[in-house]
């Protein structure tokens, strides 16, 4: 029964995915916010996003919690059409990247660093713009429980990069292995490190100790690689800016991993404030 939901499931969202590929770019993008927005509203997920929402917001108004989730179910609603269509957002300059200079020594030495993110604005253009900066990289993805939709959107992930030697691979012990391999080949690897991990460390997040993975820290320390934070927003213009911030190392045995990790979610509230309406609330990270 389940494979038969699965596949039906799988059979709409694939009809859905045609019809935003074949209309306009702006016309598909508009389309694919209202569906997300108006279906959105009567799912468990926008409970937890309004949840979210006000323990980080808690003097804002009702009012206000409604339109900042109403805004981040828009924003997934155009970042799935925008993965579909990002021929098109790079022949239209809809892609801008700042900061470059701060990782023009990995393009010029081929070495390697760690790239976080989080999943803000257009998530899914971070390793298909790394991609085409030359990189060797490797993308973490959380699988789609749905086997069916989670091979199509791998293979919609995998079509929209250059190299074929670059890769994506899901969280969990497979993922593991496969980001040894890679950092042992020289290739970097991106991460969104703004979800919960079960089987994480608690650190503070908005003033609450919650489950963060930190397993990557362990690896920068491992192989003495930079950890560069990528601030992903969109731009009034309708551009997806990307921004590479200065490189943060952590190389000092007096300061540990949970230390390390309560600045990086410093300088992630601090995206989330300036840009809520851009961010996933809909994931359980408070709990």
């Amino acid at each position: 029964m389940k494979k038969m939901v699965y596949f039906l499931q799988f059979l709409f969202v694939k009809i859905f995915f045609f019809i935003l590929i074949i209309l306009p770019l702006n016309i598909s993008k508009k389309i694919a916010s209202k569906i997300f927005r108006n279906i959105g509203k009567f799912t468990k997920a926008d409970s937890t996003a309004i949840n979210n929402c006000k323990f980080v917001f808690p003097n804002h108004t009702d009012t206000k919690i409604r339109e900042i989730v109403n805004d981040s179910w828009n924003n997934i609603g155009i970042t799935i059409c925008e993965l579909l269509k990002i021929k098109d957002l790079l022949k239209k300059n809809k892609i801008v990247l700042k900061g470059l200079e701060n990782i023009e020594d990995l393009k010029n030495n081929k070495k390697q660093a760690i790239f976080i993110s989080i999943h803000q604005s257009n998530w899914e253009m971070l390793v298909p713009m790394i991609d085409r900066l030359g990189l060797k990289i490797g993308g973490i993805y959380r699988h789609i429980n749905n086997f069916y939709l989670d091979k199509m959107v791998l293979k919609i992930r995998k079509k929209a990069l250059i190299s074929n030697q670059n890769f994506y691979t899901p969280k969990g012990r497979q993922s593991a292995k496969d980001l040894l391999d890679a950092l042992n080949s020289g290739f970097s690897i991106v991460l969104l490190v703004d979800q919960k991990d079960s089987a994480g460390e608690n650190v503070i997040f908005f003033k609450k100790k919650v489950k963060t993975q930190i397993g990557f820290l362990k690896i920068a320390r491992k192989f003495n690689l930079p950890i560069i934070p990528i601030r992903n927003q969109r731009l009034e213009n309708g551009q997806i800016e990307l921004q590479f911030m200065n490189p943060i190392y952590h190389n000092d045995k007096n300061i540990n991993d949970t230390l390390v990790m309560e600045k990086i979610h410093k300088l992630i509230e601090q995206w989330i404030i300036t840009n809520p309406s851009q961010w996933f609330w809909q994931h359980k990270r408070f709990n």
